[in-house]
């Protein structure tokens, strides 16, 4: 069977109310982060469905046994926010996955050739390979930045099939990449939107969500 990159965009109204208020120019920054940390709420909520490992067992209720259903506490679980605009998404991601391990990675963009350079490398040098990945970028756009934080988990043993993203706005040059590169990988975004303008920036987009997200 053929691997099919696959990109999930919940049809959730709340999800496409934080998507409003994140994209409108007006909104202030302390409303933005408050936009950003929901949309990583429920991305992650949508992302993990059918992800997290569990446990079947049963238990004792206080009046009969009764199956039961846990995570499983033995499998780990990462969230790898890219810095630094991943950060945005973190804490939404995190409410619902308190006990993951976060493990940062940060890039740089060069503005003229649109290829990212690592300034920031945080991972270990191997992983399990039951690991569960979810990286939190708010942004694909020319998809680079994507394509070299997978190529770190690989070499140190994550299954792609196993990472999931969560990102608010993509565009279809990243997605193109990043099926050709890693067909096994599911991606939950709010909205895919029409394409990149001459800088590399997603149109409409919402601007630069690190920018707007630390008021800078």
């Amino acid at each position: 069977m053929t691997l099919q990159l696959r990109v999930y965009v919940p049809p959730h109204p709340l999800i496409q109310h934080w998507l409003a208020v994140a994209r409108d120019a007006s909104t202030p920054s302390t409303l933005f982060r408050s936009a950003m940390t929901e949309l990583g709420r429920w991305l992650t909520y949508e992302a993990i469905r059918d992800w997290l490992p569990i446990q079947e067992t049963t238990i004792d209720t206080p009046l009969a046994p009764s199956p039961a259903t846990f995570i499983d506490p033995t499998v780990p679980v990462v969230v790898m926010p890219i810095l630094r605009a991943g950060l945005a998404l973190l804490d939404g991601a995190q409410a619902l996955l308190p006990l993951a391990s976060i493990y940062h990675i940060g890039f740089v963009r060069n503005e003229e050739t649109l290829e990212p350079s690592c300034y920031l490398n945080k991972l270990p040098a191997k992983f399990d390979p039951q690991t569960r990945v979810l990286i939190t970028e708010p942004m694909l756009a020319t998809g680079g930045t994507s394509i070299a934080a997978m190529a770190e988990l690989t070499q140190r043993g994550v299954d792609p099939a196993l990472v999931r993203i969560i990102s608010v706005v993509v565009a279809p040059t990243a997605l193109q990449k990043l099926s050709a590169a890693y067909p096994s990988l599911n991606i939950y975004a709010a909205a895919i939107d029409e394409g990149l303008n001459e800088k590399g920036f997603i149109v409409p987009g919402l601007g630069d969500a690190g920018d707007r997200t630390f008021g800078t």
